[in-house]
């Protein structure tokens, strides 16, 4: 994590940015953030990629802030929030269930749209995190109906690891991660290109998630600071 609340988001993404791979991609985590604070990032870094939780919140700042700002939704989302995020979103990055993902798939067909989506493992000891487990990704994917969502493209899985100071436990679940992203690639993404995303990795853990083979980090507090 880049320390210091004391160093503004600007300075602080550059560090980090310095301390990340090229072929790593920074998701900054700007919930609860206010949109000057977002506009600064997006204009004096150049920076594109933004992520939210709240299907309001982002819809709002989407509205508000240049159109340049590729959008990624990364918190849990309700079937009847997808219709807000679904004209524009670039990325969601937490489908953790068929529901959803059919859902989204109906509301990218009312934009005329294929809006890319990671699938959500739950790799955590923690219960109230969401995902899918492996048995359930894989039947979903073996079944017809799965065959009739044409408008989302499935880019690869997202995990959030327990939180925890055990770096062993940590480095074992996303170990996990990107044990099921091989196992779904080999097995029905072998031929798309872009089934290429393993999302994991946040501001205390990002080190370790890089080390496990992640090419998607989502840092909040390491840009923006302690809320």
């Amino acid at each position: 994590m880049v320390e210091g609340n004391d160093i503004n988001p600007v300075e602080r993404f550059l560090r980090l940015r310095q301390l990340i791979p090229d072929h790593v991609r920074i998701t900054a985590v700007s919930k609860f953030k206010p949109v000057s604070m977002i506009a600064d990032l997006f204009s004096q870094t150049g920076h594109k990629l933004f992520g939210e939780n709240k299907a309001q919140e982002l819809t709002s700042k989407y509205r508000e802030l240049p159109s340049g700002i590729e959008w990624h939704f990364i918190g849990h989302l309700q079937t009847n929030k997808v219709k807000l995020i679904a004209p524009f979103v670039s990325l969601i990055q937490s489908v953790d269930s068929f529901k959803l993902l059919a859902e989204i798939n109906k509301e990218a067909l009312n934009f005329n749209r294929i809006i890319p989506v990671l699938l959500q493992f739950h790799i955590a000891t923690e219960e109230t995190k969401f995902g899918f487990s492996m048995d359930e990704a894989l039947k979903m994917l073996n079944e017809a109906v799965f065959d009739n969502c044409k408008n989302v493209s499935i880019c690869g899985v997202m995990g959030m690891a327990t939180f925890t100071d055990d770096t062993k436990l940590i480095t074992n679940e996303f170990r996990k991660l990107y044990y099921n992203f091989t196992e779904l690639k080999n097995r029905f993404f072998a031929q798309k290109e872009d089934f290429c995303e393993i999302s994991m990795g946040m501001s205390d853990d990002y080190r370790i998630a890089i080390a496990e083979g992640s090419t998607m980090v989502r840092i909040g507090s390491g840009i923006f600071g302690n809320r």
